[in-house]
């Protein structure tokens, strides 16, 4: 079959295939006048030059017309079959009646062909709940033309070999109508299949730009509250304690290294080549120590207490707990200030993490103490969601004493049934 179909005649005959389709898409006039003046040329000139009266041998009485009469009524059968494609039950209905009026008549015309066109292009371009009812038209017509030549060829045997014409128009119309339906809903289903591709494409490439915005956010902005409030206690002592505002100026520096260090390398696993800083791991539990260092050395006082075996955490589910607890200490010191108290509290009890974050708020009880929780924050998002990959939730607001709590509980279950978390 593969060498049939690559023989050189065949894929000619292909290629010119494809472009009378679309020659008939652009102009589909050209089919339907070809298709009258085939008819006219191959069915009515022989009975305008040679006269009527059908096959020689099967003589039998009939009506002979003039030319006029004769060419009347080749009109009548063959005009309609200009318009079989866009009106097939219309162009039908015509060429029925003129066939029954003709052999009413026992006029013989080999134009009668036309029917048959007709009925086929019923079949495959008309409404099918048209069809039945045009077989059984066709078929009391092709019955009144076995009657009428019933004198020479017995009434079953014509209206048997009439009878099979007609099926096989009709069955021809029906499997290229198939054939059609089945391609174009191949091809509807490969533009579906396509679009669908695109969508995924699109959603994965959104998906990856809020991973990234959502680390880079935790990444700079929790530098640079850092170096802010490092950068306010500095110039404050500047003047009083020399000594305290170099050791700031040089946190500030680390600070600013190990930032630029982290976006470095966020930004190196971007490029295709991943050339660059050589990579590492991402932050776990095991950083959130010097993560609460630094958070000091902007000036708040941290408490940092866990319980529970968090180091049998995977890496995903460490780095969730990292990086939300990076975030609550961050707006600790963005909102209540360097002079803040923030107790940072991590327990682990069976598939269950909870992450506690509370800070007393500014000690003189100024406005910082009251924050709205903004559902739409970047902050408060991309902690939601880093929780929602575990099952969890995340919960901000006042806390009773004053200050601000965020709380969240993460629910470990086997990664197959998360479908794989990654961080």
């Amino acid at each position: 079959m593969e060498v049939l179909w690559g023989h050189p005649v065949i894929a000619r005959l292909v290629v010119a295939g494809q472009r009378l389709r679309r020659l008939d898409r652009e102009r589909p006039w050209l089919l339907d006048t070809a298709v009258v003046l085939a008819v006219f040329v191959l069915f009515c000139l022989p009975d305008l030059v040679h006269g009527g009266g059908g096959p020689r041998g099967l003589r039998f009485r009939i009506t002979r017309l003039p030319d006029a009469g004769t060419l009347a009524f080749q009109a009548a059968l063959v005009v309609p079959l200009w318009w079989r494609r866009r009106a097939p039950s219309e162009a039908f209905g015509v060429i029925a009646a003129v066939f029954v009026a003709q052999w009413i008549m026992l006029v013989w015309l080999r134009a009668d062909v036309a029917l048959l066109i007709a009925l086929y292009s019923l079949a495959l371009h008309g409404r099918l709940r048209h069809l039945p009812w045009a077989c059984a038209v066709a078929a009391l017509a092709l019955g009144l033309v076995a009657l009428r030549v019933s004198t020479v060829v017995t009434f079953g045997d014509a209206l048997f070999f009439l009878g099979s014409t007609a099926t096989a128009s009709v069955a021809l119309g029906l499997a290229l109508r198939i054939r059609r339906a089945h391609v174009a809903a191949l091809q509807e289903r490969a533009v579906r299949l396509e679009i669908e591709r695109d969508q995924r494409t699109a959603l994965a490439a959104a998906a990856e730009r809020a991973r990234v915005a959502r680390e880079m956010h935790d990444i700079i902005g929790h530098n640079l509250s850092v170096i802010i409030g490092l950068a306010d206690g500095g110039a404050y002592a500047a003047g009083v304690n020399p000594d305290r505002g170099r050791e700031a100026l040089r946190l500030i520096a680390g600070t600013g290294r190990e930032a630029l260090g982290e976006m470095r390398r966020m930004l190196g696993v971007l490029r295709e080549d991943h050339a660059g800083p050589e990579l590492r791991p991402q932050p776990g539990v095991a950083d959130l120590n010097d993560l609460c260092e630094r958070i000091r050395a902007a000036g708040p006082q941290v408490t940092y207490r866990t319980s529970g075996d968090l180091d049998s955490l995977d890496l995903g589910a460490q780095l969730a707990v990292y990086r939300i607890a990076q975030e609550a200490l961050t707006n600790a010191l963005k909102h209540a200030g360097s002079r803040t108290r923030a107790q940072l509290r991590i327990t682990m009890d069976g598939p269950l993490v909870g992450i506690r974050v509370q800070d007393t708020g500014p000690p003189d009880g100024g406005p910082g103490t009251v924050r709205a929780a903004d559902p739409a924050g970047h902050g408060l998002a991309g902690m939601r969601e880093r929780a929602a990959l575990y099952g969890g939730t995340v919960t901000a607001g006042p806390a009773p004493g004053g200050g601000w709590t965020v709380e969240a509980l993460l629910t470990l279950t086997p990664p197959a049934d998360l479908g794989g978390p990654t961080p």
